[in-house]
């Protein structure tokens, strides 16, 4: 089956380039970005985690954690972060999971469940499914997943935004509209009856239709 958006993250052991961790006591009490790669050595990849080094402080101000992962091994890892470093400017400052038994990729259905052998021995083309982004919460539930394929740069900032919405509305009962960013106007959630609304909101909301009750973005 197919990991899905309010499914728990698969727990696992994994070597990275800081050490052994266990995924669940790593996150902790943080929300987690995990990110994956086909192979070392990739040219777009290459570019986006020299970029994720780069605003690394921006998660940090969320409390979100950044782990990311490719199927070769710690060495080649510490390898490439020189190439990276020299051509991004940042190099990875964030774990990078060494996923030679392809047991994380598998649990997250990046991977056939069949896959097997030596990971130095396969192309980019025979993991181009690895190319995933993960969001989950500090209850360790999967609240994101993106997609993308390998000739296409994954867009960080649209990841920040999304994060920034999960936490909103995981504290308040709003939805974030098409194009949202921090700061902006949200919507009542429509599990949300008038009556309750009303307790939240004594000021009332803009309604162009009934079921699109719109109000100022709820303070922290």
């Amino acid at each position: 089956m197919a990991l899905a958006i309010g499914d728990t993250a698969p727990d696992f052991e994994a070597q990275t380039t800081e050490g052994k961790i266990r995924f669940h006591d790593w996150i902790g009490d943080k929300w987690a970005v995990l990110f994956s790669h086909p192979k070392d050595f990739t040219p777009v990849c290459t570019t986006e985690l020299g970029y994720m080094a780069k605003i690394k402080p921006e998660f940090d101000k969320r409390g979100v954690k950044i782990i990311g992962l490719s199927v070769d091994p710690v060495d080649r890892h510490s390898e490439w972060s020189k190439d990276i470093k020299e051509t991004q400017g940042f190099a990875p400052n964030y774990p990078m999971i060494a996923d030679t038994d392809y047991n994380v990729a598998k649990l997250y259905g990046m991977l056939p469940a069949s896959t097997s052998g030596d990971p130095l021995k396969r192309t980019p083309a025979d993991n181009q499914t690895v190319r995933n982004v993960f969001v989950i919460g500090p209850d360790k539930k999967v609240k994101l997943i993106l997609v993308y394929p390998m000739t296409t740069g994954r867009n960080f900032d649209e990841v920040l935004r999304v994060i920034d919405s999960l936490q909103l509305t995981a504290k308040h009962k709003v939805a974030t509209p098409a194009q949202w960013k921090q700061g902006e106007d949200v919507i009542i959630s429509g599990s949300v009856s008038d009556e309750e609304a009303k307790k939240t909101y004594p000021g009332g909301w803009k309604a162009p239709k009934p079921y699109i009750r719109i109000v100022p973005q709820p303070k922290a």
